[in-house]
């Protein structure tokens, strides 16, 4: 049971890496602004996976709470970064 989890996580691990490389891809070759910001998301969010992946390998629960901070962040800066390319600033 124990090999078979470790093999999960493996292949976890393989396939958010290979996830976060493609959008990195994007990220430098998009067509668009609007491409590079969905992006710039889908890495966070493959960050976040790889956090918990870690954590889960380890057994140590402290990588779950930085998981939940990079998450709020992740998402409070994709809003700014959108709302400055749409309208120029950031704070009315």
């Amino acid at each position: 049971m124990i090999a078979l989890m470790n093999i999960s996580i493996s292949i976890a691990f393989v396939a958010v890496v290979l996830s976060q490389a493609l959008c990195m891809v994007r990220l430098v070759k998009g067509p668009g602004s609007g491409d590079r910001i969905l992006a710039l998301d889908t890495m966070v969010l493959n960050a976040i996976g790889l956090i918990v992946l870690l954590g889960i390998s380890q057994g140590v629960q402290i990588y779950f709470e930085v998981a939940m901070i990079i998450a709020m962040l992740g998402f409070v800066s994709t809003v700014a970064l959108a709302r400055f390319i749409l309208r120029g600033d950031i704070i009315e």
